[in-house]
């Protein structure tokens, strides 16, 4: 198999506020973002060839994006993966940018969910047998929780107080997060307290559903720096999808995410990584419940199996320790507009890498990680994606 590594290049992107956006509709979503991103790649929309357009509940088609942008008759495709929307948007673009099909592609996602209804983001399948259980989010993910808990040894306390502090430092990012959802800092008591949605999950352990957009331009590598001196390279592109069987396993452990492991394995050897602790500088990965970041640590191999708390105590993710995690906020402060949030992170990587990053600058990062989690811990859509300069 050949690799997407440094193929392409991400010229330009763009990213909306994410937050309620009652004054917006998904189109003026869609134009602020495109427009930031084509701006900042120094082109027009009528220079796009071709645009790859993400949304889980905000249009059925390309035309959902056509219309606003008033694009001439070029090929769009809508694609929907789940919470790795955004990302199979910029993954699609990728690809026909390296096969020499297009030489100036649009990733673009969003999401307008606050006045849509939906207090939260829902599991039930579309087509169902009518026997399974209702299942929510939240009660998944607690799962996921109690069982880690118990098989690594951790009291009810040490657990609470380690997924604690992983809400605690996301809302510190977040704060230095001019478009992010939220920005107020919150003390490890108040998260321990907070109200419990799921047990041990309380509300400071749950991602806000959010309203926005976020937008790249694609070009190939060789041409790049026609563009801007400082282009973003997408170093591997990979997403996994599981046979949703660990509800139906005898030996699935409820303490990791299978497609995360196997993801990031296939993303460290497209990107011709060794060791991930050492050379990944900086990461966003999916973190609709403080438990997801603290397992996923494990399933990329930042941290041992059974020891994130280690990591966790030692302050090993914060903004200034060795591998900072979620450096905007992460879905837990930015928010989470399902099609935008792959990109939204992909941005805040582009805007790092470029030395763009305002207060929650990273000092010199060479290589960044994103990941998307779309689904349960039994059975996802994971993509995981790595860039540098």
């Amino acid at each position: 198999m050949e690799s997407i590594k440094d193929r392409v290049a991400i010229v330009g992107m763009g990213c909306t506020n994410f937050g309620e956006l009652w004054d917006k509709n998904a189109d003026d979503l869609l134009i602020d973002a495109a427009y930031e991103a084509l701006e900042d790649a120094g082109i027009e929309p009528k220079d796009v060839q071709a645009a790859w357009y993400g949304t889980a509940q905000s249009g059925v088609s390309g035309q959902y994006l056509a219309e606003p942008l008033k694009l001439q008759y070029i090929p769009v495709t809508r694609v929907e993966n789940r919470c790795a929307t955004g990302s199979e948007a910029l993954r699609n673009a990728c690809y026909a940018v390296a096969a020499g099909i297009y030489d100036i592609a649009l990733a673009i996602g969003v999401d307008k969910l606050k006045d849509s209804g939906w207090s939260g983001l829902g599991l039930t399948r579309i087509m169902g047998t009518e026997t399974e259980p209702t299942i929510t989010g939240p009660g998944v993910f607690a799962m996921l929780a109690t069982r880690y808990f118990a098989k690594y040894g951790l009291s009810p306390e040490e657990g609470k107080r380690m997924i604690g502090m992983i809400s605690v430092k996301s809302h510190h990012n977040g704060t230095m997060s001019p478009k992010a959802h939220f920005h107020r800092e919150v003390t490890l008591e108040e998260v321990i307290n907070a109200p419990i949605v799921a047990w041990p999950l309380g509300l400071y352990d749950c991602c806000g559903v959010s309203d926005g957009s976020a937008a790249a331009i694609i070009v190939p590598a060789n041409i790049a720096k026609k563009f801007r001196p400082d282009p973003v390279y997408p170093k591997a592109l990979q997403v996994s999808v599981g046979p949703f069987e660990g509800w139906k396993r005898q030996d699935y452990d409820y303490c990791h995410v299978e497609e995360t492991r196997r993801a990031g394995l296939a993303a460290y050897r497209e990107a011709g990584i060794k060791n991930p602790r050492k050379e990944i500088s900086m990461a966003e990965v999916h973190d609709c419940f403080s438990i997801t970041e603290a397992v996923t640590m494990e399933d990329l191999q930042f941290s041992s199996i059974g020891r994130v708390k280690e990591d966790i105590d030692a302050g090993f993710f914060t903004l200034d320790g060795e591998l900072p995690v979620q450096p905007d906020g992460g879905l837990k402060c930015f928010g989470h507009p399902v099609g935008a949030s792959g990109l939204r992170m992909i941005y805040e990587m582009y805007k790092q890498l470029q030395g763009k990053a305002g207060p929650r600058q990273i000092k010199n990062p060479e290589l960044g990680l994103t990941h998307n989690l779309g689904g349960t811990p039994m059975g996802c859509t994971i993509f995981v994606g790595i860039f540098g300069r």
